[in-house]
């Protein structure tokens, strides 16, 4: 980072002893959390800056310091923000400023000497867009009541102005705004809002949007009028009711019909299906020997773990059983015409409420996750689709294909953890690869870029290793459901380990694929995304579902001896972000 110049910096005016002081966690966090860490996390930073920590702020990177705390005039986090749209050195870049209140914010917080807890460790977050996210649900559940000529406890949600004269919503602090705390009261509380005969309580999802956008300054587009309007009904389906319907769907399977431990096949429609290996539980050695041929830092330490029974997929995900999760209307051999497609992608089915007042999901379940949105692109590349792995997937869409399985079929289905992986991998051995420690050998066990001709192959040609998984090492890189962090064998437990996701970006994928050499096929061998796997994405924004730049990588599936307990920990597994850390 660089510093402003001279003649610009004697220019800038400095906050005044009288401003109430700045809560870091409230008011600077979300900030650095939105507009710093996408290019400044723990995982390839920019220009060597960490901002994840005080420390690694004031350390700074290639450029120097970039947080001097009591002086903001030679503090870069601060500064750059102030140069104008284009500038080459302005941050955020790419046309996303801060706002003049948030400029002053951080101004504000360095002239105090910048506190920040010692215990506090960022993480990137999203920035809420407020007519994509916030405004349908002002407009839907608020608006009615606190509008022009209708302005319940002289609050309007309907103009900008209006809005923030209002002491109801304190913007950079949620908490003490009663905009959203009064979101989150209990069901038969008074002061619920929007009351129950209005649809409250909402749902949990949608309490976090406005809390994260007030938290993050509570942004409001200049002259952006808020208009009363009535739900979409394929758009505002309560998720957690959804949860907790396919779990104790999945419950009810598992004490009626408890599974053996064995090899099976799931059907999920007529011929279309996949088989289930039976990985036995146990303990192995995780990681890499430093000493081990193409040992890389993030596979040490080598660790003991020890795992439960699970079942795994023989092989990868196919596009025979992707798309019919992508295409609802497809069956094998079927001409479903291009528009009648599309249709069905851009709808949700509605769940009808009984009369009777009962669960609005039952009988409905394989339809209760949304779908992906239509490809922008032939998504195989050309490389085939009959028996061929499904490719270029995002991590979020391998996580909802997983939930809309688990609902068609009643069965718990998620993301192997990257201890499960690489367990089923090793199929008991100790070796580099698991056909031994031969690179010579893995032409008979692997696809890769000596002998897969440039594309990937269909799945389960090669040979199986002990477990009978095919395909484990070589042809397409497999999403696992930890995200990455470069020193996670030091922090995970050593029973049954997971890190759930903390970011779009990094998440793990394993095993190599039919675009590498043969050293990234290593049992061992860890890698992990980054924003360039759809960096060609023609969509503004970027989809959530594809990842153009990402031809090698698919995904299969596990199946664990047991059901979490709760909806809450299902949840968990079928989620790309955690919660928010606690304010």
């Amino acid at each position: 980072m660089k510093l402003l110049p001279v003649a610009l910096l004697a220019a800038l005016p400095f906050a005044g002893s009288s401003l109430a002081a700045v809560d870091f966690k409230k008011q600077v966090r979300p900030i650095l959390e939105v507009y710093c860490l996408k290019c400044h996390g723990d995982e390839k930073p920019k220009g060597k800056l960490s901002l994840t920590t005080r420390a690694g702020a004031i350390q700074g990177g290639e450029e120097g310091a970039s947080l001097v705390p009591g002086d903001p005039a030679k503090s870069p986090l601060y500064t750059l923000t102030l140069l104008p749209a284009g500038h080459d050195d302005v941050m955020p870049p790419k046309g996303d400023l801060l706002t003049q209140q948030q400029q002053e914010t951080l101004k504000q917080w360095i002239v105090e000497g910048a506190v920040w807890p010692d215990s506090v460790r960022l993480q990137q977050r999203e920035k809420v867009d407020f007519v994509k996210q916030a405004k349908p649900i002002f407009e839907v559940y608020c608006v009615a009541c606190h509008k022009e000529g209708h302005a319940k406890g002289d609050l309007r949600l309907d103009v900008r102005e209006e809005f923030f004269k209002s002491p109801d919503v304190v913007p950079g602090d949620a908490m003490a705004s009663k905009v959203y705390t009064t979101m989150v009261l209990p069901a038969d509380h008074d002061d619920l809002m929007p009351p129950r005969k209005k649809g409250g309580p909402l749902p949990a999802a949608k309490c976090d949007v406005i809390r994260d956008w007030i938290d993050q300054g509570a942004a409001w587009p200049s002259g952006l009028v808020l208009k009363e309007r009535e739900p979409d009904a394929s758009s505002d389906r309560d998720w957690n009711a959804v949860i907790a319907a396919i779990h104790a769907r999945l419950i009810k399977n598992e004490q009626a019909a408890p599974l053996a431990h064995k090899n099976y096949r799931e059907t999920i429609h007529e011929s279309v299906g996949f088989e289930m290996v039976a990985i036995p539980g146990g303990e192995f050695e995780m990681g890499s020997a430093d000493n081990s041929p193409g040992h890389q830092a993030n596979e040490s330490p080598r660790h003991k773990v020890k795992l439960d029974p699970f079942w795994m997929g023989k092989t990868e995900v196919t596009w025979n059983e992707y798309e019919l999760f992508q295409f609802p209307s497809m069956e094998k051999g079927a001409n479903v015409s291009t528009e009648r497609v599309n249709r069905e992608l851009l709808l949700l089915t509605d769940f009808p409420r009984p009369a009777d007042g009962g669960n609005p999901y039952v009988g409905h379940e394989a339809d209760a996750v949304s779908r992906p949105t239509t490809p922008y692109v032939e998504m195989s590349f050309g490389m085939g689709k009959d028996g061929f792995p499904a490719i270029s997937m995002t991590h979020y869409a391998a996580l909802m294909y997983c939930r809309w399985l688990s609902a068609k079929t009643g069965h718990f289905y998620r993301l192997a953890t990257e201890a499960e992986w690489e367990y089923a991998a090793r199929a008991g051995t100790t070796t580099t690869y698991y056909w031994g420690d031969e690179p010579a050998k893995a032409g008979e066990y692997a696809w890769y870029f000596d002998n897969a001709d440039g594309k990937y192959q269909k799945v389960g040609l090669k040979k199986p290793n002990a477990f009978g998984l095919y395909d484990m090492l070589g042809n397409v890189a497999e999403w696992v459901t930890d995200g990455y962090k470069a020193d996670a064998y030091s922090i995970l437990p050593m029973d049954n380990p997971v890190l759930f996701g903390f970011a779009e970006y990094p998440h793990v994928a394993r095993g190599g694929s039919w675009d590498d050499e043969v050293d990234k096929l290593r049992c061992a061998a860890r890698q992990f995304s980054d924003a360039a796997w759809k960096m060609r994405d023609p969509q503004l924004p970027k989809s959530r579902w594809y990842l153009t730049d990402a031809q090698f990588l698919g995904w299969r599936v596990v199946r664990p001896a047991k059901v979490p307990a709760t909806p809450e920990e299902l949840a968990k597994w079928w989620t790309s972000f955690p919660p928010p850390a606690p304010r």
